[in-house]
């Protein structure tokens, strides 16, 4: 494999939902532990998190969703190396700087030639830019990040568009979710997959069968359940 292990890593309700519903005015990091029932175990998540591969992928659409346009850097570094894909861009000068001063290494995967990481670049040591103008292609973007930075592993922990990206090109070998005890609903609320619906019998060599590795009952009702994508 010339590519780095990816492992898809969430947290998601008991129906696949890794939001509270369709607006960006809702997070499960902050709607989550609002609920009772469900907040006293989601510190689980966390600490699972927490032991996770050092190089987290997601989305710039993400990021700002989150808030990092707007967040001040914490005062000192996590050892986490952020892998951010942002086409449109979503990242401003200043979530591009949060993430640059609150990681070991910042990776800004764009196929935008005037993304605001450039402004920041030559003041930043840790901030690596990998321009695709023809288009990001998740396998090449991965083969890159293996044979020029020596990143073997990669935990993606995207929204449901970009999860299915990788899913439909066979870039995922391990999936490692926490169910939290909640059931969220609705029809747009993103879920753990998203993105290309199969319309035909002859896609569906595009369905991804996995293995069962662990089946772990957490504290609280809470799930983790850790699988192996066959291929």
């Amino acid at each position: 494999m010339n590519r780095p292990i990816t492992t898809l890593f969430m947290l998601m309700s008991l129906d696949g939902k890794i939001n509270s519903g369709n607006s960006d005015e809702l997070d499960v990091d902050r709607d989550w532990q609002h609920v009772a029932g469900v907040r006293e175990g989601l510190h689980q998540y966390y600490e699972i998190e927490a032991t996770t591969d050092l190089f987290s992928l997601n989305s710039g659409r993400v990021m700002e969703k989150i808030g990092v346009n707007d967040r001040k850097h914490e005062k000192e570094k996590i050892g986490v190396s952020f892998v951010i894909i942002d086409r449109k861009p979503h990242l401003k000068e200043s979530g591009v700087e949060y993430l640059a001063k609150g990681g070991k290494t910042l990776f800004i995967i764009t196929d935008n030639v005037n993304h605001p990481a450039y402004q920041l670049k030559n003041q930043y040591d840790n901030i690596y830019i990998l321009c695709y103008e023809k288009g990001i292609d998740l396998n090449n973007m991965l083969v890159d990040l293996k044979e020029l930075y020596g990143i073997e592993r990669i935990t993606i922990q995207s929204g449901g568009t970009l999860n299915g990206e990788f899913l439909r090109a066979d870039l995922i070998d391990y999936v490692n979710i926490v169910i939290a005890p909640i059931l969220v609903g609705g029809s747009n609320t993103n879920t753990l997959i998203d993105g290309k619906t199969l319309m035909k019998r002859e896609e569906l060599n595009q369905l991804k069968a996995m293995k069962l590795l662990e089946c772990e009952t957490l504290e609280d009702s809470y799930l983790r359940l850790k699988y192996k994508v066959l291929k």
